[in-house]
């Protein structure tokens, strides 16, 4: 169970990330990637956070890509969040693929 720390932290995580990745994204036509949830540690050094990216197929080439680039990332979330968090917990990045999950659920359920 999260507690409400937690969860305010890993809410503006989420916010900034977000915003990371439209600025980042926006010299990509045809891609869009939004961070659709953000887990955190108990003790705050380990982030979890799931992406969905649009077109599908190429999420596994953007998360790599996005995964391969962690430090960095890292460092632009620390300059923004400086000031709201003393240590800047650990990124890693995952496909959420509960959107395609749904859509197969909805295609078996309507043949």
């Amino acid at each position: 169970m999260e507690t409400t720390r937690q969860n305010k932290i890993a809410r503006l995580i989420q916010k900034e990330l977000s915003e990371m990745f439209l600025v980042q994204t926006k010299s990509m036509p045809g891609v869009l990637v939004s961070v659709s949830i953000v887990r955190i540690s108990p003790d705050m050094s380990y982030a979890r956070a799931y992406l969905s990216v649009f077109p599908s197929e190429r999420g596994e080439e953007i998360v790599k890509n996005i995964n391969d680039n962690m430090k960095s990332i890292r460092y632009e979330l620390g300059n923004r969040v400086r000031h709201q968090l003393r240590i800047i917990p650990e990124l890693k990045f995952f496909i959420d693929d509960s959107l395609d999950y749904v859509e197969k659920i909805d295609k078996l359920l309507n043949d």
